[in-house]
């Protein structure tokens, strides 16, 4: 993993600051262009993995970059998913066949109807977790996508549920079937990690909030702390600026006296702020510290 990745949250009106700062970016980043220029600086700046959902806009991105190989050949996507709001507008628009239709990876109406007829008849959650999967996972065809994340917002309910097993079937997916590491984001690192161990995934590559004033830490930072030195994980961290309440070079610092994070995600929408986080990046995690575990978000 790279050390710093760019993640999408201001491409699509999402800030946990300020409600009024997300709509604003909401409406600049309303169309490909716009979205792409800010690409661009992050890629010409050194950072070349974007850490991203599976919004309808990121699939153009992707076609944008499988075109032109010779722009972008090191560019590499780090999907999440679901992106639940596409399924629950499909579902409102086109009722419940009609949402599994419009996003099963087989364009054939059979192929769906027995894939997933057979799995919600038999109530086969793996096969539907996979046929899901597919599903999002087809708009990246052809790019490099080594990490594949299960987006929080269903890590987190699984968890609540209890249902672990679900975590290892998402991995042995991600694995046998696109030859990636599954990747786990969620909004309590501690918890996660223990249900993790419970179903035999090891190593895990985990990313959550982690920063240096406990901004939307669940669980509190001494737990966190406690993961960091205690157990064997892959960290990833983000919102380590706290949604601007904290200074970049203040934040990284923070994360570069924790070697396990490993990685560091930010997002930022003008190119003062990411080449300057890239600056400050570079000079914190010197070349002589290469060997150190990298930064994500």
């Amino acid at each position: 993993m790279d050390r710093l990745l760019f993640g999408d949250n201001q491409f699509f009106g999402v800030n946990h600051m300020s409600e009024e700062k997300a709509r604003a970016q909401a409406m600049r980043f309303h169309d490909l262009d716009s979205i792409m220029a800010v690409l661009d600086i992050a890629y010409d700046s050194g950072i070349r993995t974007f850490m991203c959902t599976t919004h309808e806009l990121v699939g153009s991105i992707a076609d944008i970059v499988r075109n032109n190989p010779g722009r972008y050949p090191d560019f590499i996507f780090y999907p999440g998913m679901p992106y639940a709001h596409k399924y629950a507008n499909a579902v409102t628009d086109l009722g419940m066949l009609g949402a599994m239709r419009k996003f099963a990876a087989d364009d054939s109406l059979f192929g769906t109807a027995v894939r997933g007829g057979k799995a919600v008849a038999s109530k086969d959650v793996e096969s539907l977790m996979k046929m899901l999967v597919d599903a999002e996972m087809s708009m990246f065809v052809g790019l490099k996508t080594p990490v594949v994340f299960l987006q929080n917002v269903v890590t987190d309910l699984l968890l609540g549920l209890g249902f672990k097993e679900a975590f290892a079937m998402f991995a042995r997916h991600v694995t046998q079937e696109y030859h990636a590491e599954a990747g786990f984001i969620t909004m309590n690192m501690p918890r996660l990690l223990d249900a993790l161990d419970e179903v035999g995934v090891e190593n895990p590559i985990v990313c959550a909030n982690m920063n240096k004033i406990g901004f939307r830490m669940s669980g509190g930072m001494e737990e966190y702390d406690r993961a960091l030195e205690e157990r064997e994980f892959r960290a990833i961290a983000m919102s380590v600026l706290a949604s601007g309440a904290i200074g970049p070079r203040e934040a990284l610092e923070w994360v570069a006296e924790r070697p396990k994070i490993q990685s560091v995600v930010f997002g930022a929408s003008s190119a003062a702020n990411i080449r300057g986080t890239k600056e400050i990046a570079d000079s914190i995690w010197t070349p002589a510290t290469a060997e150190a575990p990298a930064l994500t978000r």
